[in-house]
């Protein structure tokens, strides 16, 4: 099979074609910006990866440079359809969600074995049909972009010129990881930097607690619970936020309320120590699953006052 040809697009600066290419990189805030000089996209919770489209061929590489185009063949096989006789993409290698979200650990289980679920999101085009683009307006890459994947399996990640906070509020109630905020008119500048920044949504939530888990006798995390009715649904297991002293004193209170089954309505498969689901825990995440488990969970302590 060989890509469609295409009459090269006059755009960017005549090239061979170069390696690997390290990746922009955004930078963390606290505020997500606003104004014209700013577009917003969905941050994505996936591998960051760099497709080559070359010499009839096609490679994924990681975000380090590695090859996976093995790993990724899903991924490999859609490039093979983007209108191109010689091209490098960026993006982000994801399972999605019904609703739009992402989850990292579904990708992880997906890559276990052959997937067919994962999906290439691009959100850059370095270089295209013997042209280096990376000099090119942050827009005018994007335009090209979006013309050479349409009509294939790999997705587009849609840019929004609208107010960047109002975006990233909607973006954390709908569940989503967060915005990267990209300077309209910016040139893709390898590592990290000022014209790329993302703000990941923390939210927060009481949740019950279902048990606990040691690891050679020795505190590993809490199982938490969510209410649906009368019944109690598996909400994710919360790892961080402990020291030794915090941890004892979780120990201590839970000891009295262990109990020889667990407490969900269904049953999951992990081992730990169950109790009566009698205490609240305040946990701050980034987002949810699909499946309502919490992602990236942070114990902030527990609530007495409910």
């Amino acid at each position: 099979m060989a890509f469609q040809r295409k009459k090269p697009e006059a755009l960017g600066v005549k090239a061979p074609f170069p390696g690997f290419i390290e990746p922009a990189l955004a930078s963390s805030i606290d505020r997500v910006p606003s104004g014209e000089r700013w577009i917003h996209e969905i941050k994505f919770d996936g591998y960051r990866v760099q497709v080559h489209l070359a010499n009839e061929a096609v490679t994924v590489f990681t975000r380090r440079g590695h090859d996976w185009t093995k790993r990724f063949k899903k991924v490999a096989d859609d490039a093979w359809h983007i209108k191109a006789s010689s091209a490098i993409i960026d993006g982000e290698v994801v399972v999605p969600a019904a609703d739009g979200s992402t989850d990292f650990s579904v990708l992880q289980n997906e890559l276990k074995g052959t997937s067919t679920k994962i999906v290439l999101v691009a959100f850059d085009l370095l270089y295209l049909n013997g042209s280096d683009l990376r000099k090119v307006p942050l827009l005018e890459r994007k335009a090209a972009l979006k013309k050479i994947i349409t009509g294939s399996d790999v997705q587009f990640s849609e840019s929004f010129e609208i107010d960047g906070r109002e975006m990233f509020t909607h973006a954390c109630k709908v569940g989503l990881e967060g915005v990267v905020s990209k300077v309209r008119d910016s040139v893709y500048a390898s590592r990290r930097g000022d014209n790329w920044v993302k703000k990941t949504c923390a939210q927060r939530e009481t949740l019950t607690i279902a048990g606990y888990a040691l690891d050679e006798g020795k505190w590993d995390g809490m199982y938490l619970a969510r209410r649906r009715g009368d019944d109690l649904i598996y909400a994710g297991k919360v790892d961080h936020g402990f020291d030794k002293v915090s941890a004892a004193a979780l120990q201590k209170r839970l000891k009295p309320l262990i109990r020889p089954t667990q407490p969900y309505a269904k049953r999951i498969a992990h081992r730990g120590i169950w109790v009566e689901p009698k205490l609240l825990a305040e946990i701050e995440y980034r987002a949810k699953s699909a499946e309502g488990k919490v992602r990236h969970p942070f114990f902030k302590g527990l609530r007495e006052d409910l």
